[in-house]
């Protein structure tokens, strides 16, 4: 039986919550589940906007969507979000160039479908912690490059910088992604406000100490804090089942 929890946290340095989080565990749309978060950019209140709007847009679209196939609804339901984040931002100047980021997932038996955009992470949890999605900013960009290494980048200056965001060009390219889970795996979804501030190995170990899913949820939320709190700290955790067949056409 699959079960999750979600939390969201404004941090020690921000004035408002610019993240945004949505999960359902329960079928959405021809979805058997949706887990999403945003973390939104934009001066005054419009981060916050963008990722509501984006978060809001996709489920609504999802829905709606008579697609079998999770990544084609995932891509449409993600293009109409930036379709619309742009729109609301050409016609509010107090929305001008919000954007922002997404990492979405669905537990399809013992299937796991990824998508995102930006540098919102998900991870796979169980011995080891594995990084799924590849972030979309400039320092990833360096790193593939052989021009810093992961050490250095944790530090680097441009390390807030994206290259990728819903509602920062017409066109979105969302990276797609698909898992086999094994018993005992556990998914997590989070912004950059818990992965800059707290390692990815001391994750891990709070993810695999036992406790409920919401007293280790808040743990890697009061561990960002504790740390600095510099931004916006969002955190989905999901402990699927994997004992179901996947089955769409």
């Amino acid at each position: 039986m699959l079960r999750s929890y979600a939390v969201t946290d404004i941090g020690h340095r921000r004035q408002i919550n610019q993240d945004f989080v949505y999960l359902s565990e329960t079928p959405v749309g021809n979805l058997p589940n949706i887990f999403i978060v945003a973390d939104g950019m934009g001066g005054h209140n419009a981060g916050e906007f963008a990722s509501r709007y984006a978060v809001e847009t996709i489920v609504e679209e999802v829905k709606a969507s008579f697609e079998k196939n999770p990544t084609i609804i995932l891509s449409k339901a993600i293009n109409k979000a930036n379709a619309y984040i742009r729109q609301k931002a050409g016609g509010d100047k107090a929305l001008m160039g919000m954007g922002t980021t997404i990492v979405i997932a669905t537990c399809i038996g013992k299937y796991l479908e990824v998508a995102n955009v930006g540098d919102s992470r998900l991870y796979l949890i169980n011995d080891r912690i594995e990084q799924v999605t590849i972030d979309h900013s400039l320092v990833e960009e360096m790193i593939q490059r052989g021009g810093i290494d992961r050490k250095s980048a944790r530090n680097h200056p441009d390390k807030n910088i994206i290259t990728r965001a819903l509602g920062a060009r017409n066109t979105i390219e969302a990276d797609f992604f698909n898992l086999e889970l094994e018993a005992g795996d556990i998914v997590l979804l989070c912004s950059d406000g818990l992965t800059n501030m707290v390692e990815d190995e001391m994750i891990r170990r709070i993810l695999k100490s036992g406790g409920s899913l919401r007293e280790r949820a808040e743990t890697l939320v009061q561990m960002a804090n504790d740390n600095g709190g510099k931004d916006n700290i969002s955190v989905i955790i999901i402990e699927p089942s994997a004992d179901e067949e996947r089955n769409y056409d």
